[in-house]
């Protein structure tokens, strides 16, 4: 008898956390496993992908933080699909799933943490306590987000770790002329790629600065951005303040992303909170080498100098000063890129992952 298995998250937009629910419940056997998924608030790129793989998908709309219609929907779609197992991400979607998981008498509650989280409000804390306390398992992508999770009282017991996952890539679908032409940029120029939530926590201001910095130095370099978020606005300003228009190109949250990755010349990541960061597992599948901040997590996937480089969070400078070296020694960036492919295929595949998965 297959297990039937309800994903529930608040957005589908296209993250990092959304792709590997998307890994994960394309990945597992649908002779073992009955997977159906529910967003909270709305669908996305990563809705669709599921669609097109036969997964049924179900978006509520929520309007508020604590939405008693969305709890009440919720119920009525848990009762209707009947799951054993409901496994909980993000933050709504875990608070939501442990509410209805206890109302309806789901015994099995998996419960996912990506990241150490930030507390935003005093009652987060003890919200996660009580999460974390009433699933059955809770499962963190690394150990920084496991001690973070210990730190927030959640039994040891309960806590396993299995690490994020990334496809092998395949051959570019299109050249990079035509990935140029949609940009409106001349053949010269060299590319970097940062993708991510645009939050204050995801350093985009960073990233705008240090091309700021590569741009006193060199005159062909774009930095493209990927994502939307609240804070895209007050990063476009900032963009337009520090008179860098012509150099930041604020694309939004599409789904031809990959199609651009292998025709970038590095990937940034600026985030400053520890966890592992999915777009970077992307860029580094890839072969594209990657300038990350020095964080616990992002640690685990690379090592400083042999497979990607690490600058101290904030330091601007140290972030321009490594992309200007792997600009200027095309032999080292491609070194690093490969290096980098290979440690995710040895120790980061979706396949790999979703055999973790299959365990808990």
């Amino acid at each position: 008898m297959k297990q039937r298995i309800l994903h529930i998250i608040d957005t589908l937009d296209r993250t990092g956390t959304a792709e590997q629910l998307c890994l994960l419940a394309r990945g597992l056997p649908r002779d073992e496993f009955e997977v159906h998924v529910c967003a909270l608030s709305h669908g996305g790129s990563i809705a669709d992908a599921l669609a097109r793989a036969g997964i049924p998908v179900h978006v509520i709309g929520r309007r508020w933080s604590a939405d008693p219609t969305t709890f009440w929907q919720l119920v009525r779609h848990v009762n209707a699909v009947r799951p054993e197992m409901i496994h909980a991400w993000q933050a709504a979607g875990r608070a939501y799933s442990a509410a209805v998981a206890q109302y309806c008498g789901v015994r099995r509650l998996v419960a996912v943490w990506r990241e150490v989280q930030s507390n935003h409000w005093p009652l987060q804390g003890t919200i996660d306590r009580s999460i974390g306390r009433r699933a059955s398992t809770v499962v963190a992508t690394c150990p920084v987000v496991r001690d973070d999770c210990l730190q927030r009282g959640i039994p040891a017991e309960k806590i396993q770790v299995i690490s994020s996952g990334v496809c092998r890539a395949v051959p570019p679908v299109t050249t990079r002329g035509q990935i140029l032409n949609r940009l409106g940029l001349p053949e010269s120029v060299r590319l970097i790629a940062w993708a991510g939530q645009l939050e204050a926590d995801r350093g985009g201001k960073d990233a705008i600065w240090a091309a700021d910095l590569l741009k006193v130095i060199r005159d062909d370099v774009h930095l493209l951005i990927f994502g939307a978020g609240p804070h895209r606005d007050r990063l476009i300003r900032f963009r337009d303040q520090v008179e860098i228009g012509d150099k930041v190109h604020f694309l939004g949250e599409r789904g031809d992303f990959n199609e651009f990755l292998p025709h970038v010349d590095q990937f940034w990541s600026t985030r400053k909170l520890p966890g592992q960061s999915q777009a970077i597992l992307e860029a580094m599948a890839a072969g594209v080498p990657v300038v990350a901040t020095d964080l616990p997590g992002t640690r685990d996937l690379i090592e400083h100098e042999t497979t990607g480089y690490l600058f101290a969070p904030g330091h601007r400078a140290g972030l321009a000063r490594w992309a200007e070296h792997l600009l200027n020694h095309g032999d080292v960036a491609r070194q690093i890129g490969l290096a980098g492919q290979q440690r995710v295929e040895s120790a980061f595949s979706a396949e790999k992952m979703v055999r973790e998965w299959k365990k808990v």
